[in-house]
C-alpha cells in the first residue's frame, strides 16, 4: 500500500521526533527534516526500536535559510508528486525583559517561529492545492494565548502564529486543505533548557529586572516535576493525521484549558494580580 507523505520540521528531538515516529507507525512516509543531520541519530535509533526506520527519511533543512529552503523545495519536487501532511514544529524560545531584549534577538525569534513556518508552508502549499487535499499542523503554544513576563520574544512569536494560522485556515478551506493549531502547555522537552536562549541583559546582576528574572526561572524550575509527557502531543499529531481530530485549535497539557477559559472570563486586572502574586512580585 502506498504511504501518504508527511513532512516534519525540527524532527531531531521532542515533539518533532516523537511525532515523526507516530506518523510513521500510522501509515505515513515521513520526511523528517533537521537543521544539522549529524543530530539525527536519536531519531533513527527510536525509529529502529519502533520498527519504522524504513518509513522515515531525514533531510537537512534550516527554516531560517532561503538557500536551505530552496534546496529542500527542489528535492521535494524531484522526489514526490504529492504531500499529504506538514507539521511545522521547528522552534525555540528566547526569554528576557522587553527593555533588555535587543531587536536582533526579537528578529532571531521570529525568523524561526514565524517566518520559518511561513516559508516552509509556501513550499508545501502548491502540492496540496493541486491535489485539493492536505493537512498543515502548526505547533503553537499556550504562550500564543496568554502572555507571560520575561518571555516576550517567544510569546510574541506564538501570538503571531495564532493569527497566521487563523487566516491560513480560512484561505485554504475552499481547496480541501485543513489547518490545525496545536497549543501545548508545559512539557518535558528541551525548549526550556538547551532550546532556550535568555537575553544577556536580564542575567546581569546590575539589571533592574535581575531579581524578577530569577523568580521566573525559579518558578520554571519548580514546575519541572509536573511537566507533561511529550508523547501526549505526538498522540495528538497522530490523531490529526488519521482524521480523529478535526477541530482547528487543540490545546493540550495540565492547566492549559483552564488558563484559556480564565483569560476569556476574568478582567485583566485580576489576571495580572494572580500572575504577579504567584511570582511574589
Amino acid at each position: 500500500m502506498d504511504r501518504k507523505i508527511a513532512i516534519v520540521t525540527g524532527a531531531n528531538s521532542g515533539f518533532g521526533l516523537l511525532s515523526s515516529i507516530e506518523l510513521a507507525k500510522c501509515g505515513f512516509k515521513v520526511v523528517a527534516t533537521i537543521r544539522d543531520l549529524s543530530k539525527s541519530g536519536k531519531l533513527m535509533e527510536c525509529a529502529k526500536s519502533n520498527g519504522v526506520e524504513s518509513h522515515i527519511t531525514t533531510r537537512p533543512l534550516d527554516v531560517t535559510s532561503a538557500v536551505s529552503i530552496q534546496n529542500f523545495k527542489d528535492e521535494l519536487t524531484q522526489e514526490y508528486d504529492s504531500i499529504d501532511l506538514l507539521l511545522n514544529n521547528a522552534g525555540f524560545a528566547i526569554g528576557g525583559f522587553a527593555e533588555e531584549v535587543n531587536l536582533n534577538e526579537y528578529r532571531e525569534q521570529f525568523e524561526t517561529n514565524v517566518f520559518g513556518v511561513m516559508a516552509v508552508t509556501q513550499v508545501i502549499l502548491p502540492f496540496m492545492r493541486e491535489q485539493r487535499k492536505g493537512k498543515i499542523i502548526n505547533m503553537g503554544s499556550i504562550s500564543g494565548r496568554f502572555g507571560f513576563p520575561g518571555l516576550s520574544p517567544y510569546v510574541s512569536s506564538k501570538h503571531a502564529l495564532e493569527g497566521y494560522s487563523e487566516s491560513l485556515r480560512l484561505e485554504l478551506k475552499p481547496f480541501g486543505i485543513d489547518v490545525f493549531l496545536v497549543e501545548p502547555g508545559s512539557y518535558k522537552t528541551n525548549i526550556w533548557t538547551t532550546g532556550m536562549k535568555v537575553a544577556s541583559g536580564s542575567l546581569v546582576k546590575e539589571s533592574p529586572y535581575h531579581t524578577y528574572m530569577k523568580r521566573i526561572q525559579s518558578e520554571l524550575e519548580a514546575g519541572q516535576s509536573s511537566l507533561g509527557d511529550p508523547a501526549e502531543i505526538a498522540a495528538i499529531i497522530r490523531a490529526i493525521g488519521t482524521g480523529k481530530i478535526t477541530r482547528f485549535r487543540v490545546p493540550a497539557g495540565k492547566g492549559t484549558r483552564a488558563a484559556i477559559l480564565l483569560k476569556s472570563i476574568l478582567p485583566w486586572s485580576v489576571i495580572e494580580k494572580i500572575v504577579l502574586k504567584k511570582l511574589n512580585i
